[in-house]
């Protein structure tokens, strides 16, 4: 899971970002509106963080904006205005959810991964490619019907590639889908192994992860 925090306490996020990390969860900090709409041009996300007072404008107008453009990410609202009519007012602009500060990190992360969980079950439970397909929710996959043998790091770097089918990931992004196993002090490099070995499991099936040097990876249907 990858998330965006925007938020300008430092302090308070640089903690929530380090309690994510240990869960597995990457989470980006963004500490102004404009940063974050930089963020979110070059990286997709699976939910916001969002605090309403920020340097350079309201969180209520950048969950405008958000929702605006028909973006249906889950918006977790976290704010020291906890008066029922900022509750209100947020989850009218369309918040999903809402917690005052201050939070028990605990909370928080339960709550986004329940965010997350219910977005995932409003959307289509399979992805298909050819043969291929993929169950996000509990990162499994079948090819021809049969169950694949994954280990949570290819499952991982499966599940990057497939939710951007058609897009180059480079290593680094791919990296970034390992992040939080306890074990995770591998090298960026790494990422060639278990790109070989889900080209040996796909061998002969259709689906290909072709090399674009310098780039990144894609998977697709070959030929």
């Amino acid at each position: 899971m990858r998330v965006l925090m925007i938020e300008d306490a430092e302090d308070l996020a640089e903690g929530v970002v380090a309690h994510l990390g240990r869960s597995g969860v990457v989470c980006d900090l963004a500490t102004s509106v404009e940063a974050a709409r930089d963020f979110r041009a070059v990286q997709g996300y699976d939910a916001i963080l969002l605090d309403i007072n920020l340097p350079d404008g309201s969180g209520l107008g950048f969950l405008d904006e958000i929702r605006g453009g028909g973006d249906r990410i889950p918006v977790l609202m976290l704010t020291a205005l906890t008066a029922v009519e900022d509750r209100v007012a947020a989850l009218d602009k369309g918040a999903d959810d809402y917690l005052g500060k201050p939070f028990d990190q605990r909370e928080l992360e339960a709550r986004l991964r329940a965010l997350v969980r219910r977005d995932a079950d409003r959307k289509s439970e399979q992805i298909t490619l050819g043969p291929l397909v993929y169950a996000p929710k509990d990162r499994s996959a079948t090819l021809g019907g049969k169950r694949l043998n994954l280990t949570a790091r290819e499952a991982a770097v499966l599940d990057a590639l497939i939710r951007h089918e058609g897009q180059f990931l480079s290593k680094a992004r791919l990296y970034d889908s390992l992040y939080g196993f306890e074990d995770a002090d591998v090298g960026v490099n790494a990422i060639e192994l278990y790109i070989a070995r889900l080209r040996k499991k796909f061998s002969g099936s259709g689906v290909a992860i072709t090399t674009q040097r310098g780039v990144g990876y894609r998977i697709g249907l070959h030929g």
